[in-house]
């Protein structure tokens, strides 16, 4: 498992875990909240379902989380910060342009990319975000960052933030990094450059947490709509629907 430092005066020593696997053009894939790369994207078959269909996957731990480091300094989790990752990750291995996959959070990130570095993409994959793009809000994270410092997920008395809390013990997480990233700076893009980027955005029909994905690809130039019929935020991660249209999406002319 390879790591790469990331470099800058305010990250000396931060380490982050990435994989690579599989050959021809590569794509960075960006997890979720609360997640990693394995859990994201090895063990619902993402390697599997790209390499096979003769792409390179790149795999990254969000700072915070999986195999990176976890710094508890609340700068660290800028949400500029996180997209520079990728970007950091790209030059460490030495890859101009690359297409870009991101799951809920990672979607998040990957926008920030769009709307900051687009001569780095391809093409990009947004998928788990939708309408909660534009209604994030610093009440909704300081509930669910409440809810990651309680005692015990039994003393959460939010529905939400009682979800994320059982799913971030599920995956042996560091509890007080994950609600420092929860309450990161975070900027709203209401206009997208038009860099000629295609973008696929991918919500499930029940997606409650995610909301309508027509509203986000009403504001990003160059997007397709696909929704996987009858999954939520967390059934959709892994669903073949999803896949089929990702990989029918890559090998699309522009």
């Amino acid at each position: 498992m390879p790591f790469f430092e990331v470099p800058g005066p305010q990250s000396t020593g931060l380490r982050l875990a990435y994989d690579i696997e599989g050959e021809g053009p590569p794509i960075v894939l960006i997890h979720g909240f609360a997640s990693s790369r394995a859990t994201n994207w090895r063990s619902t078959s993402w390697y599997r379902a790209l390499t096979e269909a003769g792409r390179q996957v790149i795999g990254l731990d969000v700072r915070g989380h999986g195999e990176s480091d976890k710094p508890h300094d609340p700068a660290a989790y800028d949400e500029g910060e996180l997209e520079r990752d990728v970007v950091r990750l790209l030059d460490h291995l030495r890859i101009e342009r690359a297409d870009v996959m991101g799951y809920s959070m990672g979607g998040f990130i990957a926008l920030r990319l769009l709307a900051e570095q687009p001569q780095r993409l391809n093409k990009l994959v947004i998928a788990g975000v939708g309408e909660n793009y534009y209604r994030r809000t610093s009440a909704s994270g300081d509930k669910i960052a409440a809810g990651l410092r309680a005692p015990s997920s039994r003393d959460v008395n939010d529905a939400v933030a009682r979800q994320f809390r059982v799913f971030a013990e599920h995956g042996k997480n560091d509890l007080e990094a994950l609600a420092l990233c929860m309450l990161r700076p975070r900027v709203t893009i209401t206009s997208f450059p038009d860099a000629g980027v295609p973008v696929l955005i991918v919500v499930g029909s029940t997606d409650s947490i995610a909301g309508d994905p027509k509203v986000l690809g009403e504001h990003v130039p160059n997007a397709h709509v696909v929704i996987v019929p009858n999954r939520d935020h967390m059934l959709t991660v892994g669903d073949k629907a999803y896949k089929e249209a990702v990989i029918a999406f890559l090998y699309a002319h522009k």
